[in-house]
């Protein structure tokens, strides 16, 4: 009986160490939290859910990025300096899976994963697609690992966008526009399915 009370008596003071250890090594939210967008828009949910919105088995691409907060800042040109390269978000580079070979600004990019960068400037953004995967920021960024670079022109928007976003829309029936804006500007790049 004296076994049974002890053995008991251990395994509850286990159980309670382990529980308490294992709330304490998780660590808090992210300031800027990561986010993702599908084309077309909802595809996994609507895929499962509500396939006749969406009209196809398969996505067109996938982004996933971190949104910071703008917080009363000057972005551009302050925050995020003008002619330099720019992980496209905060904390891990922007990444961007594309489920089909697609042209992007007239260059063809097959099917895969890339990390995708901005230069930005007052009147256009740079994009860069990247073959270099898991980069925290573009503090390792390599030029000798771009696969594409395509230039955008910078629109205005009147009313600002509190957190950085990145969202696809439908331009006609093979293209897309991966729409990113932030503050005041806002970027439009379109992404055609190159067709088999």
């Amino acid at each position: 009986m004296k076994t049974t009370i002890l053995l008991f008596g251990l395994l509850a003071i286990s159980i309670f160490s382990t529980s308490a250890q294992t709330a304490s090594t998780f660590r808090g939210l992210d300031k800027s939290p990561m986010d993702m967008a599908y084309y077309p828009d909802n595809y996994a949910a609507y895929r499962k859910f509500a396939p006749e919105k969406i009209g196809t088995d398969k996505a067109m691409a996938r982004v996933t990025y971190g949104r910071p907060a703008k917080k009363d800042r000057e972005v551009f040109g302050k925050l995020v300096p003008y002619g330099k390269v720019w992980r496209l978000g905060a904390d891990e580079a922007t990444e961007v899976k594309f489920y089909q070979d697609v042209m992007v600004g007239g260059k063809k990019l097959p099917a895969g994963t890339y990390s995708v960068y901005a230069i930005p400037t007052e009147k256009d953004w740079t994009m860069i697609f990247s073959s270099d995967l898991d980069q925290w920021g573009a503090y390792s960024y390599n030029e000798a690992l771009d696969v594409a670079r395509v230039t955008v022109p910078v629109q205005k928007m009147d009313t600002p966008v509190e957190n950085f976003a990145i969202q696809f829309a439908k331009k006609d029936a093979t293209t897309a526009l991966m729409n990113i804006g932030w503050d005041t500007a806002m970027v439009s790049l379109p992404i055609t399915i190159v067709m088999k």
